[in-house]
């Protein structure tokens, strides 16, 4: 699995298991930092893929 799925699996729990609508309503959720960097779209409900492929890791 790599990093894209599993980070669109731990942001879409919440959602899953209906806590919230949006990832970005859980306070707790790195998401929101996700958002700021523009990878994610803050009313992302994981029916999307992110952008995580974008990033330049180097």
């Amino acid at each position: 699995m790599d990093l894209e799925t599993q980070l669109d699996y731990i942001h879409f729990n919440p959602i899953k298991h209906g806590y919230v609508t949006y990832a970005a309503d859980l306070p707790w959720s790195s998401f929101a930092r996700y958002v700021e960097e523009g990878i994610y779209a803050s009313d992302w409900d994981g029916e999307t893929e992110g952008r995580l492929q974008m990033i330049n890791w180097e």
